[in-house]
Order: C-alpha cells, then structure tokens, then sequence
C-alpha cells in the first residue's frame, strides 16, 4: 500500500482550499491512508495535475473563476481517458443540477462543514484510498 494519496484541492480562493484542507485534515478516516494535498489555483494548474499525477481523488470548487469546478469537472470527463473521483463544492442549492451535468461523484455546499466534507469523502473514497494497486494500473 503506498504511504499516502494524493488528493487535488482546486479553488481562485486560498481561504478555500485551507477550509478544505483543513476540514479534511491529514488522514480523513482512521482506516485511510495519509492525504497529500496538490493545491491549485488556476484551472491550467488543475488541469495540469489532472493530467500528471496519479490522484485519488478532486475537490473542484464550483465558484472559482474564470472557471468553475463544474465546468473542470465536464471536461475531464468528457476528455480524459480515466480521472479520479470528483467532489464539487456548490455555491448554491440549484446548482444541483449543474453538479449532476459535470457528472461529479459527490456534491458539498459552501460554506466548507467539515463533517459534510469529510462524510461525503469517506462515502467516495473508502475503498480507492486503500487501494494496493494504483488506479491507472487499471487501464
């Protein structure tokens, strides 16, 4: 089993990322591994990690600019052969259906509540955090 999974924390705003960091904290279930946080800012740099990294898993925030977790979310789906599970943070109660079209794999609102956060992770990721194998080793 690896010593740790990499985890994407994507948002404009750095008081948000910390939120979830910090929500999440360095290990978000006793029976998980420990987390590496890839922060990015921009969506180039999400993209980017997106593309390189073997993550297990992506917080995307719906509300960054100039683009949004939703629309991050839509492209990687439509246009990557493989990407990691997908939590959305929404800035609103009908962007449900926003969340739904990117295809995300669970949706958090804003603001953060770390016990939401951690609850909707540990849903997504209990069994791709303990992976021994690699997830791209899949493919």
């Amino acid at each position: 089993m690896s010593a740790s999974a990499a985890v994407l924390v994507y948002s404009d705003n750095a008081a948000t990322r910390r939120q979830v960091i910090t929500a999440l904290g360095p290990c978000p279930h006793p029976d998980l591994v420990r987390v590496e946080y890839l922060e990015a800012a921009t969506p180039a740099a999400a993209i980017a990690l997106l593309e390189a990294v073997d993550l297990r898993l992506a917080v995307l925030d719906g509300e960054a600019t100039p683009a949004g977790g939703m629309g991050i979310a839509k492209q990687v789906r439509d246009e990557f052969d493989w990407c990691p599970p997908i939590l959305l943070l929404t800035g609103r109660p009908d962007d449900m259906w926003l969340a739904r079209w990117s295809r995300a794999d669970a949706v958090v609102p804003h603001p953060v509540d770390p016990w939401r956060l951690v609850a909707a992770v540990n849903r997504v990721l209990g069994v791709e955090l303990n992976a021994a194998s690699s997830n791209r080793e899949a493919r």
